[in-house]
């Protein structure tokens, strides 16, 4: 089957391989236009372009795909020529105009990394761990005009661990889900797949902002060790520090019954009062902080113009004090 391929960041990178590695023709790339990005700010391809153009793929790169625009006038004299039998679209990060929606056959197929329609929106992964989540998955469906709200193709689950982080699901699911999108099209180019209407009731998962990945030390221990995994790497969880801005790395619940808990214990009976939350206590090796029921073990921070380090060495050099808030 002739398939255009729409995405841009490297989870859809996945995808992309996968569709190559098929028996599906991958005819043309569409992606997001370059960005600057390093230490240099330099201008370079998404990592679905530079994928496709090793590969020999032609890439269109629009800013829009709005019709009234040269770029949007572009794409669509290009699907036409490319003629595709079906769009898929992973992470593409574009709005696409309802009068592309029939440019192929089979439509725009989006590989959606939730189980639809359970977090829709763009950041369905973050939000399926900070909410504590146990299972979420992958789900192909047909982009109409509603957010996310097409027929489902296909669906695979997968399973929440304890200590995932934001990348640690996503590369999972991107893996389970080019799967996914491969035997997607492999049965729409059989004709053998019948969507689905969506079930259930609809949460969405909106665009997460820097200051949402503020931490709320009066959150319950649980709360705090969700949200600092749902937003790693990014944007990266963080806290205040009197006016320094620290990133913190994913943290350690204390167990009872754990070293971490008797180190704690041990400290912690010398002021004979249990820690508030934000409040720091430094340790021999650990560096701990209150919460609103027990508090946790700190992993990495990264001190502003700083490396990350081990909690324990970025203590031992700042000598912190004060509240995290």
């Amino acid at each position: 089957m002739r398939i255009v391929f729409a995405g841009t960041p490297e989870p859809a990178v996945v995808a992309l391989e996968a569709l190559l590695g098929s028996e599906h023709d991958v005819v043309g790339v569409l992606t997001r236009p370059d960005a600057r990005r390093g230490r240099g700010r330099n201008l370079a391809p998404s990592p679905v372009a530079a994928v496709a153009q090793e590969q020999g793929i032609e890439v269109l790169k629009p800013e829009t795909l709005r019709a009234d625009t040269d770029d949007g006038a572009q794409v669509r004299e290009w699907l036409r020529e490319l003629a595709p039998e079906a769009i898929a679209v992973v992470a593409y990060g574009k709005l696409i105009s309802p009068d592309l929606l029939s440019a192929a056959r089979h439509g725009w197929i989006n590989l959606h990394f939730s189980l639809l329609p359970h977090w829709r929106g763009a950041a369905p992964v973050q939000a399926a761990i900070a909410h504590g989540d146990d299972i979420t998955g992958a789900s192909t469906f047909r982009i109409e005009e509603g957010l996310d709200t097409g027929d489902v193709l296909g669906t695979v689950t997968e399973v929440i661990r304890d200590d995932d982080t934001a990348d640690d699901l996503l590369t999972r699911l991107a893996y389970s889900g080019a799967d996914l999108l491969v035997a997607t099209m492999d049965g729409l180019a059989d004709d053998r797949l019948e969507a689905q209407p969506q079930t259930g009731e609809a949460t969405y998962a909106p665009k997460i902002s820097a200051d949402q990945a503020r931490i709320d030390w009066a959150q319950p221990d649980f709360a705090v060790d969700r949200h600092i995994r749902a937003y790693t790497p990014g944007p990266g969880a963080w806290t205040m520090l009197g006016d320094q801005r620290l990133k913190i790395s994913p943290v350690t619940v204390v167990k009872p019954g754990s070293n971490a808990a008797t180190a704690l214990n041990e400290t912690v009976l010398l002021k004979e009062t249990a820690l508030a939350p934000g409040e720091i206590q430094v340790t021999k090796n650990d560096v701990f902080v209150g919460t609103a029921t027990t508090p946790v073990r700190l992993g990495m921070v990264q001190a502003p113009g700083k490396k990350k380090m081990d909690a324990a060495d970025w203590a031992r050099g700042s000598q912190p004090e004060g509240i995290l808030s």
